[in-house]
């Protein structure tokens, strides 16, 4: 009698789940929302703001949906940064598509020549899922907040730019811009991500790539083994090291990683293996122990194989963590309170339901804004195909035009508010300033 095949994986236990949706609720229901000690932008200016945003309302929920159903991926994004110049330029904007050396960014700027805060728009999607991560919803909010800030700017003596950003799904398209000078002149940075909840500050990973790549001495295997040196089992060696390792990581801390060399053929020794790791870390400093650490566990696997290895890192630019700024936050919350909505303060959702983004190497270099918007059910994970469902939804047109507001009121509060701008800039330095990015890992 032939056993029956097991192909089916074991479904896993959704109880923790469970537990973790009611607690989270618990503490949702129980917060107060962040505030802000500052005025911001005088009424007028807020209300001419207001006015400009809805009157553009139905055009941004448009190209988010235009987006949605046209999903590219990073550094392809050819008809989606396309589409954004077309609405920026029928309200007006002349935008600058190549910006940096990268052929899907975008820039477009407008107002005087006093402090410049940027709002930053991102529009690339995920293979196989489209936009699983809501940068439909991240675009159509920060041209939005451009276009209602925009109105405003030279009544306030400042500047406001919208910089498109591709590729921000491992692409890293907000350091190679920044390294190409494209936010040298930019005082502060302000966006948002759609999410489950509405919070002012969540915190984001940052997150490093290494690829090992193992050499061994190939042999037959079953007539002369002991001639060869298996990369495989340096591999699975160094696999295991890094199992053992995460049970002694910070809590914050994330190692995931697959095999994508293995050998070709069973009955020859593999002489070449290859695994690749993403590593994430809540601070820039752990983030730096944590790559020490993988690289101690790959010259261990190597030494005890009797195998060479290789360290590749960092094909693509590294993320580092978001750095919060209180103050921006503070400002977006009271912001957001006319569309219904109460930012929570960080702690509340737990902070280990989060990733990692480019937005983390800007917010070393100037102070940042990266608020979460409510588009889905609290249980939906980004970057599955029921966020963007979700992201797609009217849940998400809502979105759209709210976080187009809540962006465009911070950028005023920031360029009409002096002593809101000094807590903003002194918020930062005091959190140790601006970090030689380029050079940290190095």
């Amino acid at each position: 009698m032939t056993k029956p095949e097991h192909r089916t994986p074991v479904p896993p236990d959704d109880s923790y789940l469970r537990a973790l949706t009611e607690s989270t609720a618990e503490a949702v229901a129980a917060a107060e929302p962040i505030g802000s000690p500052h005025q911001g932008a005088p009424e007028d200016i807020r209300r001419q703001v207001e006015t400009a945003v809805r009157a553009r309302a139905a055009d941004l929920v448009a190209l988010s949906q235009d987006l949605h159903a046209h999903p590219e991926e990073g550094f392809a994004e050819h008809r989606s940064v396309r589409a954004l110049a077309d609405l920026l330029k029928a309200h007006g904007h002349e935008a600058t598509i190549g910006a940096g050396g990268l052929d899907t960014a975008l820039v477009a700027s407008t107002g005087g020549s006093g402090p410049h805060i940027a709002v930053l728009a991102e529009y690339d999607a995920l293979p196989g899922i489209g936009h699983g991560c809501g940068h439909n919803v991240i675009c159509t909010t920060a041209a939005g907040g451009f276009l209602g800030a925009a109105a405003v700017a030279e009544r306030l003596g400042g500047r406001v730019s919208l910089i498109g950003t591709p590729a921000e799904e491992g692409g890293g398209g907000k350091e190679t811009m920044a390294r190409a000078g494209v936010f040298d002149d930019v005082d502060a940075v302000i966006m948002l991500h759609p999410f489950s909840h509405d919070i002012a500050m969540h915190p984001f990973l940052g997150r490093r790539q290494l690829e090992m790549v193992f050499h061994g001495i190939s042999a037959h295997a079953s007539a002369q083994p002991f001639m060869g040196r298996n990369a495989l089992d340096a591999a699975v060696a160094a696999y295991q090291g890094v199992a053992a390792l995460r049970q002694h990581l910070p809590s914050g801390d994330r190692v995931h990683g697959v095999f994508t060399d293995g050998g070709a053929r069973p009955n020859v020794v593999p002489e070449r293996a290859a695994l690749l790791f993403y590593l994430r870390s809540a601070h820039p400093d752990t983030l730096r122990d944590l790559a020490a650490r993988l690289t101690r566990v790959a010259h261990g696997a190597a030494e005890l194989t009797g195998c060479g290895v290789e360290l590749n890192w960092d094909s693509l630019p590294a993320y580092l963590p978001i750095r919060f700024n209180t103050a921006l936050a503070g400002r977006w919350a009271v912001n957001q309170e006319p569309c219904g909505r109460k930012p929570l303060p960080p702690g509340i959702v737990p902070d280990f339901l989060t990733g990692s983004t480019d937005l983390g190497n800007l917010s070393y270099r100037m102070p940042a804004m990266h608020p979460m918007l409510a588009v889905s059910a609290e249980t939906v994970a980004l970057h599955t195909k029921e966020f963007a469902a979700a992201a797609g939804s009217p849940a998400g047109d809502r979105a759209v035009v709210d976080g187009a507001l809540g962006l465009a009121l911070t950028a005023a509060d920031y360029l009409g508010d002096e002593e809101l701008r000094k807590a903003v800039h002194e918020e930062f330095e005091a959190s140790g300033g601006a970090l030689d990015v380029p050079s940290f890992f190095d």
